[in-house]
């Protein structure tokens, strides 16, 4: 919080005095990107695509009513749960010590009146609240005429943080500016007097990404596959063609991760570990998220096209899937975990048709089963099978505190059934049949690492995604650089 400093008009501008201390006149606060990091139009919308998927062919007749009545409408048909919104804690902390002063506190908001009554009521801090009323979008000049006509001119202080609130600080006392940026600050200083200025910071490369899970790029490299069983790392045009198809996986993946975020915001703020992520946690702005998908979409059909046909088809294919998990079937138990599994075998299929290689159907086998094995092992380990309090995450995706054994089995088998199916590769393919005893070898020590992790996640300490737990685990680190060795070298 910056320091506070007493407000006085600027140079030109109209003011009747400043109020002694203890006849302050009401701080009035906006609602989007000030008392709350995020867009409730946005919020509300995500809720409804979530809970009413068929209203949203209804948003074009809406917003033809005007924005007023599309809020309203939004409104009644689903709200965001306004207990987990990401409000702006410094502006709260600043708004209760001025409360504790006998200040007179208003949310005057362009959100719907319903959302914003909700929000009051959930902190209540606010003495009155003004909002859109599905006639009139109280926002930039509507907000300005109306608090000019409640409060008078110069009669109000005012917190907002976006260039629409510009046109409100013109008739204000004073600003308290939330995250400004530059532009913003220069603005509000040429139309009124700075107070209060509370900037948390903007997000940087770092919390994009987090955001855009780019720790889990490395499992892109399953598109490298192909590359390595062919035997042409060596090969310049391969690499190059190689390269670009991970970087085209990687932004889609991407994509649908942040896709996933934002039709989870509701989910994801109510879950313990999942509402730090800078998406949930407001330190990303949805409609920034937005602006981001629609660039990585971009990036993902220009690395497409400057590969082969057949690796667009892949993609395409791929991206399909992950839109059927992310919309609906990451809710349907098991189902989920076999489309997770068939998404890494994708990757390697991707390789391989922007390769031109072929590669074999016992691989793509083994690596179906086994990442349906570690899809069904994150599952287990968020139903905390050791005794800890069941992760609200599995719930929600079916999975229950009793299933718990059925998934330990099912993933179990499937885990065995992928080392099978490899080891009858290297029985069957003329190939590796000098190296076979290596491939096997290779087999039992990934039944161990496997087990190992089993057991890991039924004591607790396997909590999320067991490859970027095996990433991170000495261990499982060991056991995987002596597999790929022996699988190497009987290759």
């Amino acid at each position: 919080m910056g320091e506070e400093v007493l407000l006085s008009p600027p140079a030109g501008a109209a003011s009747g005095g400043l109020a002694p201390l203890g006849a302050e006149p009401p701080l009035v606060v906006d609602l989007d990107g000030t008392l709350i990091r995020t867009d409730s139009l946005l919020e509300s919308v995500f809720v409804l695509a979530k809970e009413h998927p068929w209203l949203l062919l209804s948003l074009p007749a809406w917003l033809a009513q005007g924005r007023a009545r599309l809020k309203q409408r939004v409104a009644a048909a689903s709200l965001p749960d306004v207990r987990t919104l990401p409000y702006h804690e410094a502006l709260l902390g600043y708004l209760r010590a001025q409360k504790a002063r006998g200040r007179r506190l208003v949310l005057a908001t362009g959100a719907d009146a319903r959302l914003a009554g909700e929000v009051a009521g959930r902190l209540g801090l606010f003495d009155q609240v003004l909002a859109s009323d599905g006639a009139t979008n109280l926002s930039g000049e509507a907000k300005r005429k109306a608090l000019v006509a409640a409060f008078g001119e110069r009669g109000f202080d005012y917190a907002g943080g976006g260039r629409r609130d510009v046109a409100v600080w013109r008739s204000a006392r004073g600003a308290v500016l939330v995250d400004p940026t530059d532009s913003l600050r220069a603005a509000a200083r040429r139309v009124t007097a700075i107070g209060e200025v509370l900037d948390d910071g903007r997000a940087g490369l770092g919390t994009w990404l987090r955001q855009l899970r780019g720790h889990h790029w490395v499992k892109n490299l399953l598109v490298l596959v192909p590359l390595v069983t062919a035997h042409r790392l060596s090969d310049p045009q391969a690499l190059a063609q190689a390269a670009l198809a991970f970087v085209g996986m990687c932004l889609a993946a991407s994509s649908i991760y942040l896709l996933d975020d934002l039709v989870d915001l509701p989910r994801d703020r109510s879950h313990p570990d999942k509402r730090q992520r800078p998406l949930a946690a407001g330190a990303i702005p949805a409609t920034h998220a937005l602006a981001v998908l629609a660039l990585l979409w971009l990036g993902t059909i220009a690395a497409a096209v400057a590969l082969p046909v057949g690796y667009r088809l892949v993609l395409a294919a791929y991206v399909a899937l992950m839109l059927a998990y992310v919309l609906r079937v990451h809710d349907l138990r098991a189902a989920d975990a076999l489309l997770l599994g068939c998404g890494y075998t994708l990757r390697i299929v991707a390789g391989s048709a922007a390769l031109g290689i072929a590669v074999s159907a016992w691989l793509l086998i083994c690596s179906t089963l086994l990442f349906f094995s570690l899809a069904l092992l994150k599952r287990y380990a968020e139903l905390a099978p050791a005794g800890a309090p069941v992760d609200s995450v599995a719930q929600s995706h079916g999975y229950q505190a009793a299933d718990a054994p059925m998934v330990a089995a099912v993933g179990r088998v499937a885990g065995a059934a992928a080392m099978a199916v490899l080891a009858l590769y290297a029985l069957a393919e003329p190939a590796v049949h000098q190296g076979r005893w290596l491939v096997w070898g290779g087999c039992l020590l990934t039944l161990y690492w496997m087990q190992r992790l089993w057991r890991l996640a039924g004591q607790g300490r396997i909590r999320d995604d067991p490859v970027m737990f095996a990433l991170k685990d000495r261990h499982s680190l060991a056991v995987g650089a002596i597999v790929l060795a022996m699988f190497v070298a009987a290759a």
